[in-house]
């Protein structure tokens, strides 16, 4: 998913983060479970006393449930409200408790099965012989003695709506036709507890995430140290000064492990290009010395065949050095206009009569090194007149991309045989003649030259109702 966090660092936090919501949430569940299960509780509890007591005296319920002290549920006694009128104890009482001869439950009400089962069997623990128990929840101000006294009393109506609803709970026991019920207002549920476990979820994150966040620093720092190491010597292959080995002991590990291999591909590098360049002047002193010789063959058919086998091998000679040395440039790359490179190119080809014309440019500058480039373009663009006699190029953006593309009418390239065509070596024509073929490298260092800036060389076929129409080869560039 696009939203999610690509570091290490950011998909670390997330994890936790989320970690850390889920266990909230679910201990935030089961807190609340166990405050409905005391709340559940108290309240049976509660109607339980005053069924027992007759509604004498009962403790009174908070909002979570619990008893609180003092006697009174809804006020025993006579009470006062804010403008002085007095509620009776015996309107209290009635409130509280009566007893009738017809079920508390109207019939066009639902009855609770599970709070009568609970008061059922709390009532017989405390050795009551229950024979119908029967619980409802309603409205208080629906309830014909709550709604008439919280009318005439300011105080009830602002406690009825304060209220979660009525608990309307009737005892018959057994042997009698008389229905014991009270009547028992229910508090609203308390908020605090869900602000706490709010406050302490954002405390958690802020502690956690924190101390993660700087034990992922120490990790996250060294390795990204490392990776902008590793990317600048894949493109330059060029030492330079160890990087400082910190951080926990695997991270400092890897780092001092990295400089071990950096060091060693420097020094077989190194050797590598002594070995080259030995190999070169080897061959090119003697090349030399054979091409003095030649000039005393006195057949010139033979002669010139001779100096053109010598050019042949001192060119692909020329070709392999250049090869290994692509990438081994210390000179830093300097920024160019793409637009103008192409078209200097295309002047030389066109100065020396080939058909190489530039076409759609758009003005596009990158930092390159210069030679490189204009050898990685030449490349393609003798590839394309070798094969089709003609060539086209332009530059284009694609994205963030600079796109240097010459194409062909030739034959192309079998798809399947495009891949190996980049590898050295590798020709689309069977002979070694060069005026034909060449020596293979032309595409080999044009893709060398597109990695070592960071880019690609894409070779594709141009093709119109399933015919080819020629070979389009692409450099493709980062543009910054």
């Amino acid at each position: 998913m696009r939203l999610l966090p690509k570091s290490l660092m950011g998909q670390t936090l997330l994890a936790a983060a989320g970690a850390l919501l889920v266990a909230q949430a679910i201990s935030a569940t089961l807190l609340y479970q166990a405050a409905q299960d005391r709340r559940e509780a108290a309240l049976i509890n509660a109607a339980a006393f005053q069924l027992v007591t007759g509604g004498t005296r009962a403790p009174r319920l908070g909002r979570d449930g619990l008893r609180r002290g003092g006697p009174r549920l809804g006020g025993e006694g006579p009470r006062a409200d804010s403008r002085g009128d007095r509620i009776p104890r015996r309107t209290m009482r009635k409130l509280r408790f009566t007893e009738t001869e017809q079920s508390p439950v109207a019939s066009d009400e639902s009855r609770d099965p599970a709070r009568e089962q609970r008061l059922s069997d709390f009532l017989t623990a405390q050795g009551i012989n229950v024979g119908e128990v029967a619980v409802t929840i309603r409205p208080l101000l629906q309830d014909d003695d709550w709604g008439a006294a919280a009318r005439r009393s300011p105080r009830l109506l602002e406690r009825a709506q304060n209220s979660h609803g009525l608990l309307v709970a009737g005892l018959r026991r057994e042997g009698s036709e008389l229905w014991q019920v009270v009547r028992l207002p229910i508090p609203k549920r308390d908020g605090m507890g869900l602000g706490a476990i709010t406050l302490q979820t954002l405390v958690l994150f802020v502690v956690l995430l924190g101390l993660l966040y700087l034990m992922l620093r120490r990790i996250t720092g060294p390795l990204a140290d490392l990776r902008g190491r590793t990317e600048a010597f894949s493109v330059t292959g060029a030492a330079s000064e160890p990087l400082p080995v910190r951080g926990p002991q695997d991270v400092a590990g890897l780092t001092s492990a990295h400089n071990a291999m950096e060091a060693r591909i420097t020094a077989m590098l190194d050797e590598k290009d002594v070995m080259l360049g030995a190999i070169g002047h080897d061959l090119k002193t003697p090349l030399a010395a054979l091409r003095v010789r030649i000039e005393s063959v006195a057949d010139e058919k033979q002669r010139t065949k001779m100096s053109d086998t010598i050019e042949d091998i001192t060119r692909t000679l020329d070709e392999i050095l250049d090869l290994a040395r692509i990438g081994r440039n210390d000179t830093p790359a300097e920024h160019a206009e793409l637009s103008a490179l192409a078209t200097s190119i295309v002047e030389e080809f066109e100065d020396t009569g080939k058909d190489v014309t530039l076409t759609d440019t758009v003005r596009a500058v990158a930092p390159v090194h210069l030679t490189w480039l204009k050898r990685g373009l030449r490349n393609l663009i003798a590839n394309a007149v070798r094969y089709a006699r003609a060539a086209r190029v332009s530059v284009k953006r694609d994205g963030t991309d600079i796109v240097l593309v010459v194409e062909d009418d030739g034959p192309g390239i079998p798809a399947d045989e495009i891949n190996a065509m980049l590898e050295p070596f590798s020709r689309g024509e069977a002979s070694r003649n060069r005026a034909t073929g060449g020596a293979g490298l032309g595409l080999t260092i044009a893709r060398a030259v597109a990695e070592q800036h960071g880019g690609s060389l894409v070779l594709s076929n141009r093709l119109e109702d399933g015919r080819v129409l020629g070979l389009r080869a692409e450099i493709r560039l980062p543009a910054g």
